[in-house]
């Protein structure tokens, strides 16, 4: 007598999940993107978390850079000059990251959007890594149980993150300015400027953005306003991915920047004063 294997079946009582006896039906490179986007995210991690515990070659004075990393820094033991919202939090222990405010809204926000969501389980949670793939997991409890609960916040770190955009905005202001104090224009403002672009673009484009512009209404024709910023958000939400990525690399960009000219490698480009 034979006995037909058991397939695992869903947490929400919608059928079995598909069983592939094979380890996969894929012909083609299926490995590539996921192996390149879980490198990505695995170098973000670990150079941000190097760089927001250097507490150093964060700020150039002269220029008012001062990398999103940082931003804001609101310590005593902020270098002067940096702290461009005042200084409430008083000194800051020597293992205590300066950049504490904003970083961890940050990262909740990257973690939970959803673009990453299914980056990150597809690179790194490996479930599922593509289509007609054999599953490595054996029980899946979709985003309702912990740590995946987590993910369920999303909306509310959006609110947190859009703050934060302010902020860099602000920060790109301060960039634009001259050795004598007055206007000015740096290879480094143009860089912050680029990148407080593609964080705007990654932020406005959020599904949770979409939602609150116009995803809860009735009757689009009672709220024009609001429907035309839902038609824009919609059509920056097609892009939504490439926003979160080209982001990423901004990030590191400026960053590095900020950090090779405060370090003294080498001085800023002038453009312009």
């Amino acid at each position: 007598m034979t006995t037909t294997p058991t397939r695992p079946r869903s947490a929400f009582g919608a059928g079995p999940r598909a069983a592939i006896s094979a380890k996969t039906l894929r012909t083609d490179g299926w490995r590539v993107s996921p192996l390149s986007i879980a490198a990505i995210l695995l170098f973000f991690i670990v150079y941000s978390t190097i760089r927001i515990f250097m507490a150093k070659w964060y700020f150039v004075e002269p220029y008012g850079y001062l990398t999103p990393l940082y931003s804001p820094c609101l310590s005593d033991s902020c270098v002067p000059g940096s702290s461009h919202f005042g200084t409430p939090f008083g000194e800051f222990p020597a293992w205590l990251p300066l950049g504490l405010a904003a970083f961890p809204i940050v990262a909740g926000f990257r973690v939970t959007c959803y673009y990453y969501r299914k980056s990150g389980y597809r690179s790194l949670w490996m479930s599922p890594q593509a289509c007609a793939v054999q599953e490595p997991h054996k029980k899946y409890s979709g985003e309702t149980r912990f740590p995946l609960v987590f993910m369920n916040s999303h909306r509310y770190f959006f609110y947190l993150a859009a703050v934060i955009l302010l902020v860099n905005i602000w920060d790109a202001l301060h960039a634009f300015k001259g050795a004598d104090g007055g206007f000015g224009i740096g290879l480094g403002s143009l860089i912050i400027l680029v990148n407080v672009t593609a964080l705007a673009g990654y932020t406005a484009s959020c599904h949770a953005c979409r939602h609150v512009m116009g995803g809860r209404l009735k009757h689009f024709s009672k709220h024009p306003v609001r429907y035309q910023l839902w038609t824009l958000i919609s059509k920056l939400n097609t892009r939504h991915g490439t926003f979160a990525m080209t982001s990423l690399f901004t990030v590191l960009l400026t960053d590095a920047y900020i950090m090779a000219v405060s370090a003294g490698l080498f001085n800023d480009l002038r453009i312009f004063n």
